[in-house]
C-alpha cells in the first residue's frame, strides 16, 4: 500500500474496554484496575474512585485525529459494552465524533473474547464489503488481533496499530504495517502518580507496608516540640483539583480548540526531513479531524491569517505561491 495518505480512506476499530483497562493500569499501575474493578461496577463516584477513573481518562479525540492524518476516516467503531459506568461516560464523546457503538452484552462475568471476535468478523466483512478501504486502524493491545491484521495485509489494506505500551503484545505490533504507542499520540499525556502511588510502588519493591510505617521505637525518639500537621497533604488536594470530574465536560474554547487542532496536525503531518508541511495540507487534515472548522467563524480572511495569528505555535514559511507550515520549536 502506498504511504501517500492524501486519497486514503480509513476504518477505525476500538476496542474500548482494552484501551481503558489499559490505560487505567498505565496510569496507576499493573493490575489497577483489576483490583479496582469491584469498587468501579459498585459505585463509579465514589471520591476516591472517581478521582482515579478521571486521571486515567482515555483521549478519544487522539486516536481520532491521529487516524485521520491517514485519509479520511469512512467508519469508526467502538466495541464494549456500555452499560458499564465506566464506558457511559464517553458516550457523548464518542457520538459527537460519529464512532459507531457496538454494545456487548455480557453473557458471563468478565465476557472474555466477546470484543476481540465481533470486532474481527466486522473488519474483515467491511473488507469485502468496502473494497476503496486503503488502511485499517486497529485500536486494542491484545494478541488475539494477530490474525485479524495479518488477514487485513494479505488483503491489500495498510495497516496501522495503537496500544497503550506496556500492555500491548509485541506480536500485534509485529504483525501490523505500522504501530503507535497511545502515549505518544500528541495530546496524550500521563499523568503524574500521587505521592501515596509512589509509596506504594516502594513498599511494593520488597519494603512491605507495615515495614513502610514508622514503629513505636521510632515515633518515640521523634523530638515532641515537632508540630504534627496535615498541611502537606493539601498539594494532593491541589493537584486532584486538576483534572475535571469523572463525568463533567469541559467549557469549550473555540480559539484554544483551534489551537490544539493545529498543534496535532502539525504532529501528526507527514512532512519533509525538515518538517515542512503545505499549508493546504494541514488544512485538510484539520478539517477531517473537526468538520466543523472554520478560519472565518474564527475572525479570520484566511487560512494563512490563521496561522500568523498562531506564530507561537506554527512557524510559516512563503514562498510564490506555496505556503509552508511546520510547529515552531
Amino acid at each position: 500500500m502506498p504511504e501517500s495518505h492524501e486519497d486514503g480512506r480509513v476504518a477505525v476499530y476500538l476496542d474500548f474496554d482494552n484501551i481503558v483497562m489499559s490505560w487505567y493500569d498505565r496510569v496507576h499501575g499493573r493490575n489497577s484496575y483489576s483490583r479496582d474493578r469491584a469498587r468501579i461496577a459498585e459505585n463509579p463516584q465514589d471520591p476516591e474512585i472517581a478521582e482515579r477513573l478521571a486521571r486515567a481518562t482515555v483521549d478519544v479525540g487522539a486516536i481520532l485525529d491521529y487516524s485521520s492524518s491517514y485519509g479520511t476516516l469512512v467508519l469508526t467503531r467502538a466495541y464494549a459494552d456500555w452499560s458499564s459506568p465506566v464506558n457511559a461516560v464517553y458516550r457523548q464523546q464518542l457520538v459527537a465524533r460519529a464512532v459507531d457503538l457496538v454494545q456487548l452484552f455480557p453473557a458471563a462475568a468478565y465476557a472474555k473474547n466477546g470484543a476481540d471476535i465481533r470486532l474481527a468478523v466486522d473488519a474483515v466483512e467491511d473488507m469485502f464489503r468496502l473494497p476503496d478501504l486503503t488502511h485499517v486502524v486497529v485500536v486494542a493491545g491484545d494478541s488475539d488481533y494477530v490474525p485479524l491484521a495479518q488477514r487485513c495485509r494479505r488483503l491489500g489494506r495498510y495497516v496501522v496499530g495503537v496500544g497503550v505500551a506496556g500492555s500491548t503484545a509485541k506480536s500485534l505490533a509485529a504483525a501490523c504495517d505500522e504501530f503507535e504507542p497511545y502515549d505518544s499520540l500528541p495530546g496524550v499525556v500521563v499523568p503524574p502518580k500521587p505521592a501515596k502511588a509512589k509509596a506504594e510502588e516502594k513498599a511494593s519493591d520488597g519494603t512491605t507496608a507495615e515495614e513502610a510505617k514508622p514503629t513505636d521505637d521510632a515515633k518515640a525518639e521523634e523530638p515532641r516540640t515537632k508540630p504534627r500537621t496535615r498541611r502537606a497533604s493539601k498539594p494532593k488536594q491541589e493537584e486532584a483539583e486538576t483534572f475535571l470530574a469523572f463525568d463533567e465536560t469541559p467549557p469549550e474554547d473555540l480559539h484554544a480548540a483551534a489551537s490544539r487542532l493545529l498543534e496535532r496536525a502539525l504532529r501528526v503531518g507527514k512532512g519533509d526531513d525538515a518538517g515542512w508541511l503545505h499549508s493546504s495540507a494541514v488544512k485538510q487534515h484539520i478539517r477531517r479531524m473537526d468538520p466543523s472548522f472554520s478560519e472565518k467563524a474564527l475572525g479570520y480572511r484566511s487560512f494563512s491569517d490563521f496561522l500568523k495569528s498562531r506564530d507561537d505555535l506554527a512557524e510559516l514559511e512563503e514562498t510564490g505561491h506555496e505556503r509552508l507550515v511546520r510547529l515552531k520549536a
